[in-house]
């Protein structure tokens, strides 16, 4: 059994989808930031980054969103959650997902981690102010030229939408209006409706 390590509003929601998705055997473990839990001894056994998700499989623990969400689409090939037999589309969701990784949450997390990057609270309020251009920004660019609709990479459902869905839950704390994005706001909507959302979502309250 698959046992994934979460927390509540991360983007540990992603791959929590993408199991439910694939029918996957499964457990959960809360990881509670709020008693710093990511950060004892315990838990940096299991990930030293400190950080969640965390899967651990037969074979040893993984890391990194788009790492989990490629093993589970390659572990459950018949949920046809990846364009498995394809490389060069397999590669296309794996951009997709990478760019959600390291530039759209990482434009997220300085409105939330600014100390990763500074150690004065002026520098904290400044990357603050600059979040909704950054994030809005990224998903400008998602709109216009990444998403092709109905679901991220057209008419199959992938790994990219589970991680897309739960980056956008976040827009609104970013002060970023997805109705702004007509395409995601959709998207947004018709994700909220799939019975393996309702089942992590439900999973994770």
């Amino acid at each position: 059994m698959l046992k994934l390590y979460y927390t509540p509003g991360t983007c540990a929601l992603a791959s929590h989808i993408a199991l439910a998705e694939a029918g996957a055997d499964y457990a959960l473990q809360k990881v509670d930031f709020k008693t710093n839990q990511q950060n004892s001894s315990d838990y940096l056994a299991i990930n030293p980054k400190g950080r969640v998700p965390a899967l651990v499989t037969d074979r040893g623990v993984l890391t990194e969103t788009p790492a989990l969400l490629a093993y589970i689409a390659q572990s459950f090939p018949q949920a046809k959650l990846a364009p498995l037999d394809d490389a060069f589309a397999f590669a296309e969701v794996q951009s997709f997902n990478s760019y959600l990784c390291s530039t759209v949450h990482v434009a997220h997390a300085h409105r939330v981690r600014g100390s990763r990057w500074a150690s004065e609270e002026s520098s904290f309020a400044d990357m603050k102010r600059k979040v909704p251009e950054t994030v809005g920004g990224c998903f400008v660019l998602i709109e216009r030229a990444m998403f092709r609709g109905p679901w991220v990479m057209g008419g199959q459902y992938t790994i990219c939408d589970p991680y897309l869905f739960t980056i956008a839950q976040w827009l609104s704390g970013d002060s970023v209006d997805i109705k702004a994005f007509p395409k995601i706001a959709d998207h947004f909507d018709r994700m909220s409706e799939r019975p393996a959302v309702k089942k992590a979502l439900a999973e994770q309250a």
